[in-house]
């Protein structure tokens, strides 16, 4: 429904302006202008399969359209934001909280697209929207869009579907996604600093041995005198950078988009990564905390959902975020498939902490698995954000180090001959 300004005595009215989302199969985006019931002025956006059926519908609504037309297609691929996973943690929760409202689910969906500001996540609502209205389940509209609903939400979702409790599953699988998310943050905030810092460093290196060391080869040119070792090593890295910074630009970022792809295609290369990763210092200890929180949370959640276990199992190891972890998952699994109880089928790895053994020992046995394993998630998520907070104090000596060594060693290295120089007079 568009909704007109208010006529004033003391100025004209302003025109009114909203979207207005209407169901479609094949529904396109209209940009309408024209006149409302009070001669204002009203133009928005509109959905509709023709421009005939939106002034139809426009007319129902009191609305005299002068123009209506086709909203043109962005010139560079699609408008907006990408659809990030907090984007699906905010529809998740915003799905949830109109179904304990009591909103119907296909209404639900406009009134969630209406709030959101990413037009390509109000793009995908429609679309699962459209889905739903037209009879499938919710379920199966978002398996049409695994990109950005993966198997564990999906089979969540059904799962509340098929026992009639929808309501009750979308607020644990928004619960779900944004523990998730907080997690994730919390790695991204641990790895970013150190990271962006080094960048900043080895950027700033590089325009002094580009620009600047060349300056003071030039001046040591007409020295006449044999220049010191250290600063003829730097001299010689500066001529490289000068000659090939290009290059080794192109270098690098071939590397890594080569690294990236081959660890995404060859299990065997994933693997030794992740399983080096687990050996760093520090960080590696944080990203096994943060496994275990994400194991523990995503078996408690889908356990509480009655997914069975050896379904659960497949879809932890799915979302385990490590290939050297996510295969001692399915080997639990492959146990537990065979009688074993859970707590000794995760002991036999030899990879997870007393803890977790022990809490899902007791959860076994006095039936409340899942609760005790969102005890263990609490825990480790909590040690992931007090490992974070420590780790950030502890780099920062060591990134003035690091900065120290690269900036000074380049001064000390061109102010050397000048020092001996002085010295020698």
């Amino acid at each position: 429904m568009a909704t007109t300004a208010q006529a004033r005595k003391t100025r004209p009215a302003a025109p009114s302006k909203k979207k207005v989302v209407a169901s479609g199969p094949t529904s396109a985006t209209y940009i309408y202008k024209g006149l409302d019931k009070k001669g204002n002025r009203a133009e928005g956006e509109i959905e509709g399969s023709s421009p005939a059926i939106v002034k139809a519908r426009l007319l129902k609504q009191g609305i005299r359209t002068k123009t209506v037309k086709k909203k043109p297609k962005p010139l560079f691929g699609e408008g907006g934001k990408k659809v990030k996973p907090a984007d699906i943690a905010i529809f998740s929760r915003q799905m949830a909280t109109m179904m304990k409202a009591g909103v119907p689910l296909v209404q639900s969906f406009d009134i969630v697209a209406e709030g959101l500001d990413n037009p390509n996540v109000r793009k995908l609502i429609h679309e699962i929207r459209d889905d739903v209205a037209a009879g499938g389940g919710f379920g199966q509209a978002l398996r049409k869009h695994p990109k950005y609903f993966d198997d564990l939400f999906c089979s969540l979702v059904e799962s509340g579907e098929q026992s009639g409790a929808l309501e009750t599953m979308l607020d644990r699988v928004a619960t779900y996604k944004e523990k998730t998310e907080a997690l994730k943050a919390k790695i991204k905030k641990a790895m970013t600093y150190p990271i962006a810092v080094v960048v900043v460093a080895f950027i700033v290196t590089a325009i002094l041995l580009i620009k600047v060391v060349p300056t003071f080869a030039e001046t040591f040119a007409g020295f006449g005198a044999e220049l010191p070792a250290f600063t003829l090593f730097v001299m010689n890295i500066s001529d490289f950078m000068v000659a090939y910074w290009f290059h080794t630009l192109l270098g690098l970022a071939a590397f890594a988009f080569g690294f990236k792809e081959l660890k995404k295609r060859s299990n065997a290369v994933a693997y030794a990564v992740d399983k080096y990763i687990l050996k760093l210092p520090v960080i590696g200890e944080i990203i096994y905390l943060s496994i275990m929180a994400r194991f523990s949370r995503t078996l408690a959640t889908t356990f509480a959902a009655g997914v069975p276990l050896i379904d659960a199992l497949t879809s932890v190891a799915g979302a385990a975020g490590n290939q050297l972890y996510s295969n001692a998952i399915i080997k639990v699994r492959d146990d537990v498939s065979t009688g074993i109880q859970l707590n000794t089928a995760i002991r036999a790895q030899k990879m997870f902490p007393t803890l977790l053994i022990q809490m899902s020992s007791i959860g076994e046995e006095s039936g409340a698995l899942d609760e005790m394993l969102e005890k263990v998630a609490i825990y480790y998520e909590d040690e992931v954000d007090n490992r974070v907070d420590s780790l950030t104090s502890l780099l920062e000596p060591i990134i003035m180090s690091v900065l120290g060594v690269l900036v000074g060693g380049l001064l000390i290295a061109m102010y050397l001959p000048i020092f001996q120089m002085g010295s020698v007079i």
